[in-house]
């Protein structure tokens, strides 16, 4: 069954309308006509199954079939990532949508060799709010991770939320797997972390500045193995073995 996503400002599962880029997508693309199934999902856990009840020119009118709820997943996991070339940060946001990450937030380090601002960084965070929608669409996701303004790490720093436990990608010595740093949580804590932070950088890693200005606002050094992994697959070997061990 094909699925849509309705933001939730404009979520109404009694009177449900697919307008824009959705309804041009279900019109003109997947040809879809009334008497039609479809399943649409607004990002924050709700999933209607519903019936096309008509087409007009700027909306798609649904009728409600199915109502249901997905609970969040039991850690939030925000997945703070050094920009890399390429489009390889379209493919970061995808896997990290599939795996399960809450929140995305792009960041321009001292080694990044992309550099965005003003219109340009509203247009990559608006490309790559869209990426997330469509890996949401495909996957099943009815949560659906918001993609922040790129940002500088101190910048980062300055308007996030604290998480319980704070970590950052390190090719240091004196960097921890993750089950020493979680049986270290553990033995100061009732429970295992309901929020945490990742950091992963860029090519050529983050700066030692930079790397010291993340120790200073409590981030743990993790270790992703004896081999120097690509951006991208760091960010998904991190979140998965996160998603193995909090979800």
């Amino acid at each position: 069954m094909h699925r849509f996503y309705i933001p939730p400002n404009e979520w109404n599962a009694a009177a449900l309308l697919l307008t824009g880029a959705e309804a041009h997508h279900c019109r003109n693309v997947l040809r879809l006509q009334p008497g039609d199934k479809a399943a649409v999902f607004n990002g924050r856990g709700k999933e209607v199954t519903a019936e096309i009840v008509s087409l007009h020119p700027r909306a798609i009118v649904l009728r409600k079939l199915h109502e249901a709820t997905t609970p969040p997943l039991r850690c939030r996991i925000t997945l703070g990532q050094a920009i890399p070339k390429g489009k390889n940060m379209d493919l970061i946001v995808q896997k990290a949508v599939e795996i399960g990450a809450a929140e995305i937030v792009p960041i321009v380090s001292d080694r990044t060799v992309v550099r965005l601002a003003g219109d340009d960084a509203a247009g990559k965070q608006a490309k790559w709010q869209t990426v997330a929608i469509e890996a949401a669409k495909q996957c099943g996701q009815n949560w659906l991770p918001e993609v922040q303004r790129p940002r500088t790490i101190s910048q980062s720093f300055a308007t996030a939320r604290r998480h319980d436990l704070q970590l950052i990608g390190s090719l240091q010595t004196d960097a921890l797997h993750l089950k020493t740093i979680l049986t270290d949580y553990s033995d100061g804590h009732e429970n295992r972390p309901a929020s945490v932070l990742m950091l992963i950088g860029p090519e050529g890693d983050f700066t030692p500045a930079e790397l010291n200005l993340a120790r200073a606002h409590g981030c743990r050094p993790m270790t992703l193995g004896p081999i120097v992994l690509r951006v991208e697959t760091a960010a998904i070997y991190s979140l998965s073995v996160l998603s193995y061990e909090l979800l």
